[in-house]
């Protein structure tokens, strides 16, 4: 290992993945909010495609953030909840989105700014 290199980075990395990307963390947000789901709910509530959820639930159930209860029942019941491990990344989860949120303004005159500023470019080159 090279001096100064992160020994963990490459195991923070696989993680903040999982855990950071955009479906993942809205999940988490609904079940946090919602406590259980069935899939259908989850995936009206999101706007997300059936495949898309189903892999999303599938990667967050096999790292432990969200449980999957099945329900023999005619028409079959599935429910998904957040484990314990699931619970204690709703307060980051929550952060995350409250940020977003509160910079969203912000965020759009930026957006506008550079825009608008590569649109400029465009036109003098």
């Amino acid at each position: 290992m090279a001096e100064g290199q992160c020994p963990e980075c490459g195991r923070i990395n696989e993680v903040l993945s999982r855990v950071g990307d955009r479906w993942s963390v809205l999940i988490v947000i609904s079940l946090a909010q919602y406590s259980v789901l069935r899939f259908n709910a989850l995936k009206r509530h999101l706007g997300i495609s059936q495949r898309m959820l189903s892999l999303t639930l599938r990667e967050l159930e096999r790292d432990g953030l969200v449980s999957r209860t099945y329900h023999p029942t005619i028409p079959p019941k599935v429910e998904y909840a957040l484990t314990p491990l699931g619970e204690s990344f709703r307060e980051p989860v929550k952060a995350l989105g409250l940020w977003a949120l509160e910079h969203l303004p912000a965020i759009d005159a930026a957006r506008a700014e550079y825009d608008a500023a590569a649109e400029a470019e465009k036109k003098t080159a």
